[in-house]
């Protein structure tokens, strides 16, 4: 029986309490750092509707509104990754509702 092979619950023990304290310092740090992520996410989607802005003038000669941006499949929501609306005024510079 001694020459059996496999981990003693010793060694178990230690391979979670490992798992454990690498799990307790990552989490925080992810969702600490998950509201910046939604910001980052938010300025990235309205650059890349301005970007949409600029091509539906160039094929429809005006500026839409994000409505007629996701209605014509530009754009796959009116939101950002924050919830918060995409407003485009009438000389199509994008921004946030509330801002």
């Amino acid at each position: 029986m001694k020459n059996q092979k496999g981990f003693t619950l010793i060694e178990m023990m230690i391979v979670l309490l490992v798992i454990s304290i690498l799990l307790m310092i990552t989490i925080p740090n992810v969702t600490k750092n998950n509201s910046n992520i939604n910001e980052k996410g938010c300025e990235a989607y309205l650059k890349m509707v301005q970007g949409q802005v600029q091509a539906y003038k160039l094929e429809k000669s005006t500026f839409p509104t994000a409505q007629q941006l996701y209605d014509e499949k530009y754009i796959v929501d009116k939101q950002c990754p924050l919830g918060k609306d995409v407003v485009i005024s009438s000389d199509g510079v994008v921004s946030l509702a509330g801002q």
